[in-house]
């Protein structure tokens, strides 16, 4: 059965770090495009960053360049977003997504994980 799962994340202070992880089984992940995006109460799903399946050329939203990295790790069958001086405007649910291209739009992506609750609070 086909699926992954995101972990990592957590409540942190402001200024803070949390490295999310999503994780693929029965199927290789490298193959695919992947795209991290958040959902804060009351907002529409972003786009925060995604990366691509043929060079892993990282892409990142305005909001999170220079504090966030994507990167994969296809021998674990995983790609990670590393996220560091966390504001409390991070604070949302994370949801990874596969795709066979990147791209900003929810539509881009065929296939979502459940999600894992980022929460930047002092």
């Amino acid at each position: 059965q086909e699926q992954f799962v995101e972990s990592g994340g957590g409540l942190v202070k402001p200024g803070g770090s949390l490295r999310l992880s999503c994780t693929a089984s029965g199927f290789p992940l490298g193959y695919y495009a992947i795209g991290w995006f958040r959902q804060a109460p009351g907002k529409e799903r972003e786009g925060v960053s995604c990366i691509t399946t043929s060079d892993g050329t990282p892409h990142y939203a305005d909001s999170v360049k220079g504090r966030f990295t994507i990167s994969r790790d296809n021998a674990k069958n995983t790609v990670y977003l590393q996220m560091n001086n966390l504001k409390p405007e991070d604070t949302a649910v994370y949801h990874c997504a596969v795709g066979s291209e990147t791209g900003w739009a929810v539509a881009d992506y065929d296939s979502w994980g459940q999600g894992t609750q980022v929460t930047v609070s002092s």
